[in-house]
């Protein structure tokens, strides 16, 4: 997990009770990502898009999963990924499909 500051600022271990329900919404979905679920990568890519549930705004990583959720099947996520790339610049996009190239190559590893 992460790392929590006490009052006297010293590292001490992150529990649950430092999440909020909207950081475990984003960690629940990475969990579901990492088992293929291509239902979670287009959450991923919604929360990454609108900076929602304790995701900050990032819209290479919203890419990525849209990206990845369209490849998945989820139709919708064609629709969300060109609106994202519409406000991206070309090395972004590429770095996002990078990423997406990454994760896929990752979970074939892992099947393997």
């Amino acid at each position: 997990m992460g790392t929590a500051w006490n009052n006297e600022y010293r590292a001490m271990p992150a529990t649950a009770a430092d999440f909020t329900a909207e950081d475990m919404f984003v960690a629940e979905c990475l969990a579901a990502a990492a088992q293929g679920d291509c239902s979670a990568y287009f959450d991923l890519g919604v929360a990454f898009s609108t900076g929602s549930h304790g995701a900050t705004c990032d819209l290479i990583e919203a890419h990525k999963w849209f990206n990845l959720a369209a490849v998945a099947g989820f139709e919708e996520a064609n629709t969300c990924r060109s609106e994202v790339a519409d406000d991206m610049t070309a090395r972004e996009i590429s770095e996002a499909q990078r990423r997406a190239r990454e994760w896929l190559a990752a979970s074939n590893r892992k099947a393997a």
